[in-house]
């Protein structure tokens, strides 16, 4: 039993410290990209400076292998006012280029943008289901949102959806439109837009990856990386791991307390027949053997149901979501579970490997029980 609440524990430990990271990492990514390409200036208002796009620069990108996708995009400031609220927020503009499986994935209610209709897609909006609960707003309303600049504008917009990733510092500030509407706005010409961004195919060489960009960027643009802009959540994503490992070192440590009990209990309960053993000529390692063979049984049916229990309660929880979290918190609103199988068998060989090592100590009892005094009172 102790083997098996420990491996479950890791097990189910190590599940959600991948699921944690994969999912919050994936909502991150999904929203701002991996690395954005903006132009080199003091600007750190919520406005893009506008640059100039550079088919020069997309081709070299994409010649990369690491590299997926280049998509460019703008941000502009506005003030949302209906029924008799307002509220700040700031609008990212995407073209019919971007990946909107995300907000697909993260839709509430309704669709995502549809730009068939040129016309039709720059009065379409999506916004948070936070800013919708504010606002009382809901699919298919009707908005005004103004934007401060000489002169003052307002265009109307549409709830097209609503979407909803769980991080409270994006959910609270970006509504999503047209880009094209943003270029209207500030009078670009067809070609200015307010940067770009790249997503990679694996996110384990994002510094890999950001280098290769620096080596392309065109000289009067910049390029920051996704932890660079959300510092916080990829610091807390990297504590996870401590937090972690302290839990397996100390499920190990009951797994090995429990046996070494077990073990030890084994041989004082037989103490008479290790004495009648050595009587009959038998070695104290061919003793040891038959109480370590013993051990190893209790490990291995303890691995067993170890792996049931952790295997079995993580997949309950990855199809149901059984098991809540507060989302405003955690980013999420259930416990996410992602198993990998290189944990799973790692985590079974060294029990094993960690249980049979330390049990090694305890059965050099065997060697100090004398068969005269064991068997005296037989």
């Amino acid at each position: 039993m102790g083997i098996m609440l420990g491996l479950g524990v890791m097990i189910l430990s190590l599940a959600i410290k991948r699921g944690f990271k994969q999912e919050i990492r994936e909502k991150v990514r999904g929203f701002s990209g991996d690395i954005q390409v903006i132009k080199y200036d003091l600007n750190n208002s919520d406005e893009n400076s506008t640059i100039a796009a550079d088919p020069a620069f997309v081709k070299k990108a994409l010649s990369n292998k690491l590299i997926d996708r280049v998509m460019p995009f703008a941000t502009k400031p506005g003030i949302i006012k209906v029924n008799d609220e307002i509220e700040g927020v700031v609008l990212k503009g995407v073209d019919k280029n971007y990946d909107r499986a995300f907000f697909q994935k993260n839709l509430v209610s309704g669709h995502v943008l549809d730009f068939t209709d040129t016309v039709a897609s720059k009065k379409q909006l999506l916004i948070s289901q936070i800013t919708a609960n504010r606002l009382k707003l809901k699919v298919g309303d009707k908005i005004l949102m103004y934007f401060v600049q000489e002169p003052l504008r307002r265009r109307p917009f549409i709830i097209r959806g609503i979407y909803s990733t769980g991080i409270e510092d994006v959910d609270k500030t970006y509504v999503i439109g047209d880009m094209e509407l943003i270029a209207r706005l500030n009078n670009w010409s067809a070609t200015e837009i307010g940067g770009y961004e790249l997503k990679i195919a694996n996110f384990d060489r994002l510094d890999e990856a950001s280098r290769a960009v620096d080596d392309i960027l065109p000289q009067k643009l910049k390029s920051y990386t996704i932890t660079d802009n959300y510092p916080t959540i990829f610091a807390w994503l990297s504590l996870l791991d401590g937090n972690t490992n302290v839990i397996l070192v100390l499920m190990i440590i009951v797994a090995v307390i429990n046996m070494i009990s077990a073990l030890l209990i084994m041989i004082l309960e037989r103490t008479a027949m290790i004495g009648i053993f050595k009587a009959i000529g038998a070695t104290n390692w061919n003793i040891q053997k038959v109480f370590l063979y013993n051990a190893f049984y209790l490990i291995g049916l303890g691995l067993l149901l170890g792996n049931l229990f952790g295997i079995g309660l993580g997949l309950f929880q990855y199809h149901t979501h059984f098991l809540k979290l507060d989302q405003a918190s955690y980013y999420m609103s259930f416990v996410p579970i992602q198993f990998n199988s290189a944990d799973i068998i790692f985590l079974n060989i060294g029990t094993l490997l960690i249980c049979l090592l330390v049990l090694t100590g305890p059965s050099m009892l065997v060697t100090r029980i004398s068969p005269v005094k064991a068997i005296q009172y037989q």
